[in-house]
């Protein structure tokens, strides 16, 4: 304990030796034009950040040399001085200098004459100084010194992050501090052509990824054009870092505080890690890569959010520590990253390209840390990881110009498999119209059959002439004109069939043309397999209905709607009704009830419903515009009647004679029965076997 308070002791009497720096005294017309305060500054270092300027006058200043540094340094907290300057003027003229003591976030200029109390001149800082464009001269502060007076100036000065721009004392003349404004400026200006020549390729990128995008709506270009939107914005506030340039956005000085982390973690790990999810389709290719992407992905959003929270409450250092774990935790994830897509880059070429990449900028980011920690120490280095080296630019240009090339290689590839499937869709419809042949062939050569059977069959009932060959050539005849009833298919809809599958193709809608035509193909077979049956079940009329519908509502581009309602209580599967009986109607319904002017949308209803044990009840209703209105149209005769609708008549009446059944149909036009009304209103009743 002696030993403690004799070593306190004797290092509290060495600090008292320290004289306070005495008075400058110079003329205005002196023979040195820079002179180094350093000796004539006294200290006072304001923990707390308590102190105004009131209370510093009647504080003890020291002297501190250590407070001074002519680089950037880490100072492990926050800094909030007072430096205090006493000139004396012996000359008879007005003494005018410039003290300049560096760059930093706030700084207040207090000026004091002997018999007056202090006041502020000036105030400035990269965090305070909103106004005017050249900020050069803001950080020189005026002290002018009246012939044979003395005059005591204090500087107050506030750096609020960690690494402190380096903190000088010197005191120029005008000619002087022209001369040192100019010799700053020039190295200055070398790295602002290199930013601006930056930003200038940025935006040319950035304008190609946007262009594509709009071109081919993929989500690679567009995390793509936002990770450069990103880099252009980081980069153009580093503008602002330069007192004397024309920044971008002078009037927002804390613009480049908030974009600075939150940037480098949005650009080089947000926006890269969405792209790269996309750009490798690593949903479909690597599964669980693609669920690490986006795990992470989610988790530097929130990060960033930290960040810019951390700002908003003047914690600056906190955002560096952040991006000082992300970026050493996932250097070994990245290269073990970087080495799986390696080896699966022989099956995946754009993995390459997004390797080569990622392998630039990733070199990149690490040598220029490399660089700040020798002058800086790994602490410094870790507040420096946002500074853009020209290595870490080299690094994001090759970066950017590998990813353009493998998005204009994979539109390449996406070029080739559209031809291919384009080509694929031709041949399949040609296969089509072979089909529509030979089914024609078929069907003529299906009815040049059953009429000569008709024929024949008439001809050997003639010579017979007797009453049970009569009974049994009138039903065969009438079955067989049923089947040649039943065998017909309205060529118009085949034609609007076709019309539209090569409508599809032509506008490249490969996923309709491909519906469209899967759902015709099973519409042909079925009425090919109804032709050869009587009676069919009603759960397959429903599904013929059902696919002849959707293939009319795809052909008016959903201005059609329809609805198919069955009576809950009906046995679908069991009950059967005469085949391809109720077709016939939903295509005339279908056809008048999409031709209404006064309706913008078709509706069409078909309705199944069980009224008696042993009859079905079937209503098809459309709010088209009506039998009457249509045949007033026409062109066509009053007396005219569809021929589907006719066909179908005939097949109940045969029916009827063969199975003694009495089906009947009603056609009412609703306009008849309301004016307001419109639509045509089709009631059968089919009675059960």
């Amino acid at each position: 304990m002696l030993l403690l308070f004799s070593f306190t002791a004797s290092a509290t009497l060495a600090n008292n030796r320290i004289p306070l720096p005495d008075t400058l005294t110079i003329e205005a017309s002196a023979a040195p034009i820079v002179v180094d305060m350093r000796p004539y500054a006294a200290t006072l270092e304001d923990v707390n950040g308590t102190l105004n300027i009131s209370q510093v006058v009647h504080q003890s200043f020291s002297q501190n040399k250590d407070l001074f540094h002519a680089n950037p340094r880490n100072n492990k907290r926050q800094n909030n001085c007072w430096l205090k300057f006493t000139i004396h003027n012996p000359g008879n003229n007005m003494a005018y200098w410039l003290l300049f003591a560096g760059w930093h976030d706030f700084m207040y200029w207090y000026v004091q004459s002997p018999t007056d109390t202090p006041k502020l001149m000036m105030q400035t800082g990269l965090m305070l100084d909103r106004g005017g464009v050249e900020r050069w001269n803001h950080y020189a502060f005026v002290a002018e010194v009246p012939p044979h007076a003395t005059r005591t100036c204090y500087l107050h000065i506030v750096n609020k992050s960690f690494n402190e721009s380096p903190l000088v004392a010197t005191l120029y003349n005008t000619n002087a501090f022209v001369k040192f404004q100019n010799t700053e400026e020039e190295g200055y200006r070398k790295d602002s052509v290199v930013i601006l020549v930056l930003l200038g390729m940025l935006l040319v990128f950035f304008s190609i990824s946007l262009i594509n995008y709009i071109q081919l709506p993929d989500r690679s270009y567009l995390y793509f054009a936002l990770y450069i939107l990103g880099l252009m914005l980081f980069f153009a506030l580093r503008l602002e870092s330069k007192p004397y340039q024309l920044s971008f956005f002078h009037r927002w000085p804390m613009l480049k505080y908030y974009w600075n982390i939150p940037a480098l973690l949005f650009c080089f790990y947000l926006m890269y890690l969405l792209f790269g999810s996309t750009f490798l389709n690593l949903k479909s290719r690597y599964p669980f890569m693609e669920r690490v992407f986006t795990w992470v992905a989610a988790a530097v959003g929130g990060l960033i959010i930290i960040c810019i929270y951390c700002i908003a409450e003047e914690q600056y250092h906190l955002p560096t520590i952040i991006y000082g774990y992300v970026y050493f935790g996932t250097l070994l994830p990245l290269l073990i990253m970087f080495i799986a897509l390696a080896r699966r880059s022989q099956h995946h070429p754009l993995v390459r390209f997004f390797l080569l990449g990622s392998i630039c900028l990733y070199l990149a980011c690490l040598g220029s840390f490399l660089l700040h920690v020798r002058p800086l120490g790994l602490i410094g280095a870790l507040e420096e990881l946002s500074a853009p080296t020209f290595l870490m630019i080299g690094g994001i240009l090759l970066q950017a110009m590998f990813v353009l090339a493998g998005l204009s290689y994979r539109n390449k590839l996406v070029h080739v498999e559209r031809t291919r499937t384009q080509e694929m869709l031709i041949k399949q419809l040609n296969k089509n119209k072979e089909l529509q042949r030979k089914l024609n062939e078929q069907l003529e050569e299906l009815v040049k059959e059953q009429t000569t059977e008709i024929l024949r069959k008439k001809q050997e009932l003639e010579e017979q002439r007797k009453i049970q060959l009569e009974t049994e050539y009138v039903k065969k005849l009438t079955e067989i004109e049923l089947k040649a009833i039943r065998a017909q298919i309205n060529p118009h809809f085949i034609f609007n069939c076709l019309n539209s599958i090569q409508l599809f193709v032509m506008q490249r809608d490969f996923e309709y043309a491909q519906k469209y035509l899967s759902d015709f193909s099973y519409l042909i077979r079925k009425t090919l397999d109804f032709s050869r049956r009587n009676f069919i079940s009603l759960a397959d009329e429903i599904t013929y209905l059902n696919t002849y519908l959707g293939l009319e509502r795809m052909r008016f581009e959903n201005r059609m709607e329809y609805e198919v309602i069955v009576d809950p209580g009906i046995a679908t599967a069991e009950l059967e009704i005469p085949a391809m009986l109720l077709q016939p109607y939903v295509e005339n319904a279908v056809k008048h009830g999409m031709t209404n002017p006064k309706q913008s949308t078709g509706k069409l209803s078909v309705r199944f419903k069980q009224i008696a044990s042993d009859m079905l009840e079937c209503i098809v209703e459309d709010n088209g515009i009506g039998i009457s209105r249509s045949r007033a149209l026409r062109t066509l005769p009053q007396h005219h009647q569809s021929s589907g609708m006719e066909i179908s008549q005939n097949r109940a009446d045969l029916l009827n004679k063969m199975y003694n059944t009495e089906i009947q149909i009603e056609i009412i036009d609703k306009y008849l029965r309301n004016d307001e009304d419109s639509g045509t209103l089709v009631i059968i009743l089919i009675p059960q076997l």
